[in-house]
C-alpha cells in the first residue's frame, strides 16, 4: 500500500521528520510491518509512505490497511490524500 500524506502542521523538514518517524514506529510496532517513506522527500507538506505486508489471506491484509489508514488520519496531524492498495 502506499500512502499520500498532507500535513498542514509541518512549517520545515525538520517537522516533517518527526511525524514520519513516529508514523513508521508505531505502525511497525502495532502491525508488524515494512515500510518506508517513498517519495517527497524535500517538500515539508507531502508525505508518502509505502507498506508492505506478507499473509496468507488478502482479506487479512485489506483489512489490515483499512486499519492502518485510519489509524494514521486519526492520530497523526495528516489527511489521507489517497491510498493506493495493490495486492500480488
Amino acid at each position: 500500500m502506499t500512502l499520500d500524506l498532507f500535513s498542514d502542521s509541518s512549517h520545515s523538514l525538520k517537522e516533517k521528520r518527526h511525524i514520519i518517524s513516529s508514523v513508521k514506529e508505531k505502525l511497525k510496532n502495532k502491525f508488524n510491518i515494512s515500510l518506508i517513506e517513498s517519495d517527497y522527500h524535500n517538500l515539508w507538506q507531502k508525505i508518502q509512505i509505502s507498506i508492505a505486508m506478507l499473509s496468507m489471506s488478502k482479506v487479512i491484509i485489506e483489512k489490515s490497511f483499512d486499519q492502518m489508514e485510519d489509524f494514521v488520519s486519526q492520530n497523526y496531524p495528516v489527511r489521507v490524500v489517497s491510498a493506493n492498495k495493490e495486492f500480488i
